[in-house]
């Protein structure tokens, strides 16, 4: 575990992220055990340092259960806006599977971005999805998480 903290864990919002390969191997280096939250649609094997929990169906079944399961200090991996805001209402870092950090100055904005789209939409307009993965995102993506472990490493050593 990082430091002396052995209840640091990454929490992977798994229903749709394509960096699981990225998170786990980042996570072995620093000896830090996953949670892999998914709903019984996905097929996940579980494997060393990971353990793998699979919710019902229902839309919000993966965010409750995670949300239900972190603490301070956590790393929530997710693309859902509105379980990263719950994620940091508890004290866990947030992070996109693109490595964007969500926080308090920018998830607002997401949020309104979001809702702005789905209006958009329900008025018959059309609006942009994700742009596909690319190398350099899962580059970026490994980056940010191994820094923000190395942060939580610092700050667990009194290092800060």
């Amino acid at each position: 575990m990082i430091g002396s903290n052995e209840c640091l864990q990454i929490v992977v919002d798994g229903d749709a992220c394509p960096v699981k390969r990225e998170i786990i191997g980042t996570a072995r280096k620093f000896d830090v055990p996953v949670l892999l939250v998914a709903s019984y649609d996905h097929r996940l094997e579980p494997e060393e340092g990971v353990r793998v929990v699979q919710v019902d169906r229902s839309s919000e079944s993966v965010d409750l259960y995670i949300v239900n399961h972190i603490a301070r200090g956590d790393i929530v991996i997710t693309q859902d806006f509105g379980l990263a805001t719950m994620a940091l209402a508890k004290g866990a870092v947030t992070l996109s599977n693109r490595g964007q950090r969500y926080d308090d100055d920018n998830i607002g904005f997401l949020m309104e971005r979001r809702h702005q789209q789905a209006k958009l939409r329900r008025g018959g307009g059309r609006s942009k999805g994700p742009r596909p993965m690319t190398d350099e995102d899962r580059t970026r993506f490994q980056q940010k998480l191994t820094k923000v472990l190395q942060d939580s490493r610092k700050t667990e050593d009194g290092i800060e």
